[in-house]
């Protein structure tokens, strides 16, 4: 890591553990996680007498916990737009992809951290391995993917309202039969929920619309896109 990628980064890692809501949130995602990933689990008897696909059935809170994670990477960027704090962090960084490289990396590491704890219960066996860590990794392209349009959108609310709705929104449409089959099945293999959360799957792989890898890799590509998108709109524009 050169000097100045350094010197950003810690900076960004200063501003984020030093603001209360950071706190909270990290707390959120893991309350909701395990809690909602436990009580799924009794709900439907597992794993004594359940059908289901366990350590998927056992990471269900990951649904709820990636809110946490993507309201955190939206404040992160919309909080310093807010306050006008972020002229002072593009004056002191005046490289406007070192500043957007430093706060991914920052939230990265906080979110793969945070997500590790909320996941790291679920461990109970070697097949859960893969389910447990790519929900891990899930949750920090969730945050990346959320930094990058927040980057581009710069306001709190309409990036909040456009995230929730590409991570929620577009399940509900596949779940109530909305689509045409075949267009359902497009969704479910490039929504970026949908596709990262194959990740979890450990049951009739060859049945899903996407395999768990794959589909962790467009969720990247999601991510890696919004990234991309929101440095080259923050260099263009005006602070």
């Amino acid at each position: 890591m050169n000097t100045a990628l350094g010197e950003a980064t810690h900076a960004e890692w200063t501003k984020l553990r030093t603001v209360s809501s950071t706190g909270w949130l990290l707390l959120t995602m893991i309350v909701v996680t395990v809690g909602f990933g436990v009580l799924e689990a009794v709900v439907q008897k597992c794993p004594t007498s359940c059908s289901y696909d366990t350590p998927k059935l056992s990471l269900t809170g990951i649904l709820v916990g990636q809110a946490a994670a993507a309201v955190l990477a939206v404040l992160a960027v919309t909080g310093e737009y807010g306050s006008g704090m972020i002229r002072i962090t593009l004056t002191a960084v005046p490289r406007r992809a070192t500043a957007l490289a430093a706060k991914a990396i920052v939230l990265t590491g906080v979110v793969l951290v945070t997500g590790t704890i909320a996941a790291a219960w679920s461990l109970i066996a070697g097949s859960t391995l893969r389910a447990a860590a790519g929900s891990v990794l899930y949750l920090a392209l969730i945050a990346l993917f959320s930094l990058g349009l927040a980057t581009a959108i710069r306001d709190s609310g309409a990036s909040i309202a456009v995230l929730l709705g590409l991570i929620y929104v577009v399940p509900l449409i596949v779940q109530f039969g909305i689509l045409e089959p075949r267009w359902e099945r497009h969704l479910e293999q490039w929504s970026p929920m949908n596709a990262g959360l194959a990740i979890q799957a450990t049951r009739d792989l060859n049945t899903l619309p996407i395999g768990p890898w794959p589909g962790l890799g467009v969720l990247a590509l999601w991510a890696f896109g919004a990234l991309l998108l929101g440095g080259l709109l923050l260099r263009l524009r005006d602070a």
